[in-house]
């Protein structure tokens, strides 16, 4: 399993290094503007997306038939893959906390339940971006599954807008956030635990 996620991070500093760049340039925009958190969500995002790009590298170099004559199962090939989208989203994300939490202390407008309420989403947004494609990437392959990919990003980015424009405006008296906060926060784990499972069930049913 160590042989996978250093074969992973390997290919993800070699080939996905435009996604810490574009990772970057969100997260320092996001600070400079300081009503609008949609890049912060998108640069985590964009990391999630990391183990799609590195099963299209595999596919192409015919490396998941490869693995086939080494001693990895394939719930192992899988879990590495989304150890490795949870590395990154992981690293971005203490990233943006970092930054946010100095923004907010030097604006002097730090709460700390404002913090906590961004950085949830952000993580949980990322998690449900993540969870829906791969099962239909280990399933079909990238090709066919890069269909559910677009939509998924698609649909994450829109969602990430209106936390964004709710943040921004306010949450309603009536509302109990950290209600909605929690029940959120569960459902962004239980996806991203199902679709782990799925991918693993789909990828052993798999021929390739």
């Amino acid at each position: 399993m160590k042989g996978l996620l250093l074969k992973d991070f390997y290919m993800a500093l070699k080939y996905c290094r435009v996604f810490l760049f574009v990772s970057v340039f969100c997260i320092v925009m996001s600070f400079l503007d300081s009503d609008n958190l949609f890049l912060a969500f998108y640069s985590c995002m964009l990391c999630g997306m990391i183990p799609v790009s590195l099963l299209s590298y595999d596919e192409r170099s015919r490396w998941l038939q490869y693995s086939e004559t080494m001693p990895y199962s394939r719930a192992q090939i899988v879990s590495a893959k989304y150890l490795i989208g949870l590395i990154a989203q992981t690293t971005v994300l203490l990233v943006i906390s970092a930054g946010f939490a100095v923004r907010l202390i030097s604006a002097g407008t730090f709460d700390l339940g404002v913090f906590i309420t961004v950085i949830l989403l952000t993580l949980i947004i990322s998690l449900i971006s993540a969870s829906f494609p791969l099962p239909f990437i280990f399933k079909f392959g990238v090709e066919k599954g890069r269909i559910a990919y677009y939509i998924i990003v698609g649909i994450a980015s829109a969602g990430s807008v209106i936390s964004s424009n709710l943040l921004t405006a306010g949450v309603p008296q009536n509302i109990n956030l950290n209600a909605i906060l929690a029940a959120v926060c569960i459902i962004g784990i239980g996806l991203y635990a199902l679709s782990w499972y799925l991918s693993i069930v789909f990828y052993k049913k798999r021929e390739l």
